[in-house]
């Protein structure tokens, strides 16, 4: 399964990102911008976490790995965030294709239940939201290719328990993916 512009990070929709020399760094703004969108969705997904565990029981992520791999739900990369590699064009390439990934996969679960269905809604408004700052970030820098990349193929749900299970997978790599962007955020030259 694709996962849209993973692959290679510095490449978007077939158009080569410019790289920042060395030295470059976020403007302190984009950085404080980015920490409270990261907060307000861990929040907002570690809720709508407790909703799926209290509601149906289903509190165990890793107890969920298999059938995520059945159900072909794709994971999202920060390699280029990482101190070895950091590449500033790269890494926020990740980070906005990671979070267009992740709102891909919150719409894949629409019908999860009409008790969640606003949390859910909420969650891909604020990750779509995060990923616009980013996306805008990458113009301002002059790093952003001339078309934004879109989303790749998403999975499908067969029954309500694939998508309430699939929802638990897609909220922890939600949060395990915002806790490395907000590691690498703050703290690039750790390993």
């Amino acid at each position: 399964m694709a996962e849209p512009a993973a692959q290679n990070p510095m490449r978007l929709m077939g158009q080569e990102a410019t790289p920042l020399g060395p030295g470059s760094s976020l403007p302190r703004s984009f950085l404080l911008k980015c920490s409270e969108q990261v907060r307000k969705i861990q929040m907002a997904s570690a809720e709508l976490q407790e909703k799926l565990c209290a509601t149906y029981k289903l509190c165990h992520p890793e107890e969920l790995v298999l059938l995520g791999h059945s159900l072909g739900i794709p994971q999202a990369s920060l390699s280029s965030c990482s101190s070895q590699a950091l590449q500033l064009t790269g890494c926020l390439s990740q980070l906005h294709s990671g979070l267009l990934l992740h709102q891909g996969l919150l719409q894949a679960l629409a019908g999860i239940s009409p008790k969640l269905a606003l949390s859910v809604d909420m969650l891909q408004l604020d990750v779509a939201d995060f990923a616009s700052t980013v996306w805008q970030q990458m113009e301002d820098l002059g790093v952003a290719s001339a078309m934004r990349p879109t989303q790749g193929t998403m999975p499908t749900f067969a029954s309500a328990f694939q998508r309430r299970a699939g929802g638990v997978l897609v909220i922890s790599h939600l949060q395990s993916f915002l806790g490395l962007a907000h590691h690498f955020q703050y703290y690039p030259a750790q390993p």
